[in-house]
């Protein structure tokens, strides 16, 4: 556990660095055991001070913008691309960079094929198996507008080699077990004639009680079947899962109708916007998460409803101390927004008990994203 003596200044993303080796070692391990390779998503996770850590592991990165693409390839060997729709003006940069370019339609695909350089070419699925119940999540639902319908996709069109699929969100093994028997349901007459298939993101094989043994034994099973397609996973949380947290501190305490809000330096809307999302509360050490708890946590911005939780503490809380909310490095910092112009956390490692600051923000960043 960090040492809150060392943060200097809130709030403050903390990397702890033994628990990024920790996720590491696994996934490593997973792909050593297993006919499958791990890329890391950028969309989940884009801190590239530790960038050459997650390289060293990663099969490669997955990017969804230019901009990820440009951030990724130094350091990654593979860089495939997907995007929903890419944009002309950066469409032919991105293929320059890319092994890998997946299409979400025929239409995009007819676009820029020829455009495409010597990268793979692979069209998105819809996997037909929807496992998330917060639909702004669920690529799944009826008239997503992300992954062809089997109906729409009889045959593969020329120069395709592969397919990929994402339907799954922080998601288990058995989950991953029923997304690949709906695929070889809706989409068995393309299995024979792909090279690889990317299974996409939501496998969070590093969360504590994950069902490794019923992964090894799915991801063998389907080997087994198919030898001839590739396997390919790109969680962005699994690899940073656990792995740090947001430290801030408590500015007031506002008391209304009995209900106590610590109002922490920091914003849900502006810096943890997947609290608001999703919904859901942290956890932070020392607090349990009660439905009739008595205190809230309250963001720094104007909007109303900048708070979440129902929290009971050990020790009541006052003005001034810090309180450290657990598991905030995937989908936090790629996230973030200068709403109400409030900085920007720090982003900082700990390692080895000592604290780096890895970047700051201040007014120029403001500055610079507006006119």
């Amino acid at each position: 556990m960090i040492d809150l003596k060392k943060i200097s200044h809130t709030p403050a993303f903390v990397l702890e660095y033994g628990l990024l080796k920790k996720n590491l070692t696994i996934i490593g391990q997973l792909q050593k055991d297993l006919p499958l390779s791990f890329l890391f998503a950028l969309k989940g996770f884009a801190m590239h001070a530790v960038f050459p850590e997650l390289a060293s592991v990663a099969s490669g990165a997955t990017a969804s913008s230019l901009n990820e693409a440009l951030l990724a390839s130094p350091y990654f060997n593979e860089i495939h691309a997907y995007a929903p729709v890419y944009q002309k003006n950066e469409f032919e940069t991105i293929a320059s960079m890319a092994t890998h370019i997946t299409f979400n339609s025929v239409s995009q695909l007819e676009t820029y094929r020829e455009r495409s350089s010597n990268a793979k070419l692979g069209l998105r699925i819809n996997a037909m198996y929807s496992t998330v119940s917060t639909a702004l999540y669920d690529p799944c639902s009826y008239g997503s507008r992300l992954g062809i319908l089997p109906k729409d996709l009889a045959q593969l069109p020329e120069g395709v080699s592969g397919l990929h699929s994402h339907n799954l969100c922080e998601s288990g093994a058995e989950e991953l077990a029923h997304t690949l028997s709906s695929i070889e349901k809706h989409w068995g007459h393309l299995l024979g004639h792909i090279e690889w298939l990317n299974l996409g993101g939501g496998h969070l094989v590093t969360r504590e009680g994950y069902d490794l043994d019923l992964f090894r034994k799915t991801i063998q099973e389907f080997h087994n079947k198919y030898p001839h397609i590739k396997l390919i996973l790109e969680p962005g949380a699994a690899f940073v899962w656990e792995t740090g947290y947001l430290v801030t501190e408590i500015l007031d305490i506002v008391d209304n109708g009995g209900i106590k809000t610590l109002m922490i330096d920091a914003s849900f809307a502006a810096h943890m916007p997947d609290c608001l999302e999703m919904p859901y509360s942290p956890n932070v050490i020392g607090a349990q998460l009660e439905e009739n708890g008595v205190y809230r946590l309250g963001g720094s911005s104007c909007l109303a409803g900048d708070w979440v939780g129902s929290y009971t503490f050990e020790k009541a809380p006052k003005i001034g101390d810090h309180l450290v909310l657990c598991d905030m490095m995937h989908y936090t910092m790629v996230k973030t927004t200068m709403f109400n112009g409030i900085a920007l956390p720090d982003i900082g490692i700990y390692r080895d008990g000592t604290y780096t600051v890895v970047k700051t923000f201040g007014f120029d960043d403001y500055q610079r994203r507006l006119s």
